[in-house]
């Protein structure tokens, strides 16, 4: 494995302009598994991921839909896994998502060894200030590893938000 690199935002803002400066790099079949405890940032983080793609719709959070698709320069397929038992993601057709848009999934830890392998993994976590947030990236396989050089090779600025 591959990994150790962290980065360290310290609002709303920059969480999302990590995202949005990662997100040139992504292209259809890529997996992000964002894992982390409740309120750590991850679906700020794909606010970011969506902007930076040109996505137009608002992003919320999928904990109750499952699944979000925002269109923009690729298609980002947006799963959160939070409501999942062990087992029941290996049957929602994540191969088929694949094929047409790049997955990004909250709560990733809950992914198939299978798909963690071939993943960018960012381990979110909240810093001693409130706002502050940890994330921690790894990968083994080799387009999660390409991300991970993509990802540390970032110059991030806070992502502007709409009217500001």
């Amino acid at each position: 494995m591959i990994g150790g690199v962290e980065r360290v935002t310290r609002s709303t803002e920059e969480t999302e302009g990590l995202g949005a400066a990662l997100a040139p790099a992504l292209r259809t079949g890529d997996v992000l598994a964002l894992c982390g405890p409740l309120g750590a940032g991850k679906t700020r983080f794909v606010a970011g991921l969506a902007r930076g793609l040109a996505c137009k719709a608002r992003v919320r959070s999928p904990t109750f839909a499952l699944l979000h698709e925002y269109h923009g320069r690729i298609l980002l397929a947006h799963l959160d896994f939070y409501r999942l038992e062990g087992g029941e993601a290996e049957g929602l057709g994540l191969e088929e998502y694949a094929e047409r848009a790049a997955l990004v999934v909250e709560w990733g830890e809950k992914l198939a060894a299978s798909w963690l392998w071939v993943a960018l993994r960012l381990d979110f976590a909240p810093g001693a200030d409130p706002r502050e947030r940890r994330i921690a990236a790894r990968a083994e396989g080799e387009r999660g590893r390409a991300l991970l050089a993509a990802w540390s090779a970032l110059a991030v600025a806070p992502w502007p938000r709409s009217g500001a």
